[in-house]
């Protein structure tokens, strides 16, 4: 039909499309009237006018709406299969009865034939199972699940060699893939078992398809099955037995990696699979290994994460007798952090405990820690006071804070961290401690009584101006202490309170080792999926006995040299070590004339019988020694070079006043 002359053209009219209401009335909790529509859409009985909503069994979704009785236009709900649009409305508005009406409307589309309709639901939520987590095996077992039994009656997902551990994909025709994923309708699928090498039999489906890189249907196996007979015959009786008969194999690619194949059976009396499924099993399958391929991308940082961060950690806890010491480290769910611990041996049989937190997840966070574990022995090979060690610390932490170059117009990146520092003493039996930023830790005395003592928190490391304080403890021996990061405190089912109540709980048991100590906190504590790693060192003091000490007050006259000798060489012979006499007359005369002639007064030795002998001389200078190689001509200035060639470890250490000048003598065979 033309238009007429001088007029415009009509477009040509569109199918007509029925939409269909179901119509509700409503009182207060009663359904007054449900026409036809209405009844199809919620399947209700033929005689549910007059009884209660309660008694319908409607969708709880659905139910919700109707009872709560406020105004609402085109509120989606799902009821019974089926995407429904809800208007509700009052009838009382111009004094009518106080009812409700309800109109439902079926928002999917009448013209869309079922088959196509049932397929659009098929990808919606497949589409939505798949992919829910970053692990490997997890998702490919997401995608076989959300095909069967809806599109298969088996799915199986195979992966090349190393994708399963975050590597490359080496696709190749003589080697096998590696079962990651399968599900089917019975309990014992007629086929290989998840883990189990897949080899790809040429010009088998599954082969042609990651030769091709493109998916094949196979409506027909018989050829297939008599091919697989010569490799898995097991496994084709099964098939036959269960009368599996058709098939779709799907590459599993991402970009250009081809990473794997999946693959997915019918049994009799399903029909074949057609060119419809195929561009199904397609798409999902394209999905699919995206996320697969995200996965394993994941998998391989995370790994090279854990590496990395295990590496930084403490192989193993120095021994001492000074403590017993215990320690856990578990990384995050999200992947490893930035948490640590370290045990560092010190001067005068004394030990470091550390544990620090830096801000974040994965390589960087545990690179950046592996620095600060680094400068915090660095700084403690120094024998400095936990204050002063700290703000070192954090110094260099800012520090580091300025190599990074400050995006335009941006603030400059801040490396969140904080640090608790102690050391323990266990001749004196005192504990030092400072904390920048860190949770306090807890001490257990040997009654069971817990303790968390309240001391000066300091600012996290980076933040300057501010400093440090220390803060000192007495322990009984026998006492744990018991240091840990927020993440063993903190999680989403607690907050910080109600965490360090039940360490508390945890901890409240007399006469626990610290290993055991470890596993009852983790126990109490560990949520089921952690969000933040957690670093734990518990420590169980002991003490130096009394004599294992011995002590002598050195008058400023060089004559007391000789008494002191004798004095030592008296208490070594009690000791069992007069093997070391020697050595250590040798070592201590030399520190003793050097603090007699050049420090000041009062001048002090001590000896410390522990794993190794310990010789000190405390004197009231600050000055430090240095060590230097004589020349031939030099009258003097060889003493400290043989005090360091008869002792395994020396050094100098500064207390409250004054400064100690040590060396450690081994003690072979003791």
């Amino acid at each position: 039909m033309t238009a007429a002359a001088g007029g415009p053209e009509r477009p040509c009219a569109a199918e007509p499309t029925v939409v269909r209401e179901g119509v509700l009335l409503l009182d207060a909790d009663r359904l007054l009237y449900a026409n036809d529509e209405a009844r199809r859409l919620l399947d209700l009985p033929r005689t549910c006018e007059g009884s209660s909503l309660d008694a319908l069994g409607l969708p709880p979704e659905l139910a919700g709406l109707l009872q709560a009785g406020r105004e609402s236009t085109g509120t989606r709900v799902t009821a019974y299969g089926r995407a429904l649009a809800v208007d509700l409305r009052p009838t009382d508005r111009a004094g009518g009865p106080p009812c409700r009406v309800a109109v439902l409307r079926d928002t999917a589309p009448l013209a869309v034939p079922d088959t196509a309709r049932r397929r659009l639901e098929l990808l919606y939520r497949a589409g939505g199972s798949i992919g829910t987590t970053l692990d490997i095996t997890r998702t490919c077992q997401e995608l076989a699940a959300a095909l069967v039994p809806a599109f298969a009656d088996f799915a199986c997902v195979d992966l090349y060699e190393g994708v399963l551990d975050g590597g490359e994909p080496r696709p190749a025709q003589h080697r096998p893939l590696r079962r990651a994923a399968l599900a089917g309708v019975s309990d014992l699928p007629p086929l290989l078992a998840p883990g189990s090498a897949v080899p790809l039999v040429r010009g088998t489906p599954r082969a042609r398809a990651v030769a091709g890189n493109r998916s094949v249907v196979e409506p027909d196996l018989s050829a297939a099955l008599d091919a697989w007979d010569e490799i898995s015959p097991g496994t084709v009786d099964a098939m036959r037995q269960q009368q599996v008969h058709t098939l779709i194999a799907v590459p599993l690619t991402a970009g250009e990696a081809l990473l794997g194949v999946a693959t997915f059976w019918r049994s009799r009396p399903r029909p074949a699979f057609d060119e419809e499924d195929r561009t199904l099993a397609e798409e999902l399958t394209a999905r699919a290994a995206v996320l697969v391929d995200n996965a394993r991308r994941y998998t391989r940082e995370h790994t090279m994460a854990v590496a990395l961060q295990h590496s930084l950690l403490p192989a193993g806890l120095p021994e001492h007798q000074a403590l017993d010491v215990a320690s856990r480290y578990l990384p995050a769910q999200a992947g490893v952090g930035g948490d640590w611990f370290d045990v560092i041996p010190l001067s005068g049989a004394r030990v470091a405990l550390v544990v620090g937190d830096v801000v974040g997840h994965g390589v960087h966070a545990a690179a950046t820690m592996g620095r600060l574990r680094t400068a915090v022995h660095t700084f403690a090979s120094l024998d400095l006071a936990p204050d002063e060690l700290l703000g070192h610390l954090g110094a260099l932490v800012n520090r580091l804070d300025q190599e990074h170059p400050r995006p335009d117009h941006a603030e400059r990146p801040i490396t969140g961290a904080t640090c608790l520092y102690a050391v323990y003493d266990p001749v004196t039996r005192r504990c030092t401690l400072a904390r920048a930023g860190h949770l306090p830790p807890a001490v257990v005395h040997p009654d069971g009584r817990v303790e968390i003592p309240d001391l000066p928190a300091g600012p996290p490391l980076g933040v300057t101006g501010l400093p440090y304080e220390s803060s000192e403890l007495e322990l009984p021996e026998g006492s744990r202490l018991v240091l840990y990061t927020d993440g063993l405190v903190e999680s989403r089912s607690h907050d910080l309170d109600h965490g360090l109540k039940l360490l508390r709980a945890a901890l409240a048991h007399p006469g626990r080792s610290p290993r055991q100590t470890c596993e009852d906190l983790l126990e109490a504590l560990l949520p089921e999926t952690p969000a933040d790693d957690i670093a734990l060192l518990v420590a169980r003091t002991r003490a130096l006995p009394a004599d294992h000490v011995a002590d002598w007050e050195v008058p400023a006259d060089p004559a007391a040299v000789a008494r002191i000798r004798a004095a030592v060489t008296r208490r070594l012979d009690d000791w069992g070590l007069g093997e070391q006499a020697f050595a250590a007359e040798l070592v201590l005369s030399e520190l003793i004339t050097n603090a007699i002639r050049y420090a000041a007064a009062p001048i002090r030795v001590r000896l410390l019988r522990d794993r190794a002998l310990i010789c000190e001389v405390w004197d009231g200078s600050a000055t430090s020694p240095h060590l230097r190689y004589a020349t031939d001509t030099d009258e003097g200035g060889r003493g400290l070079f043989l005090v360091a060639q008869l002792a395994e470890r020396w050094g100098t250490r500064y207390p409250a006043s004054g400064k100690v000048i040590w060396a450690e003598l081994p003690l072979d065979g003791h």
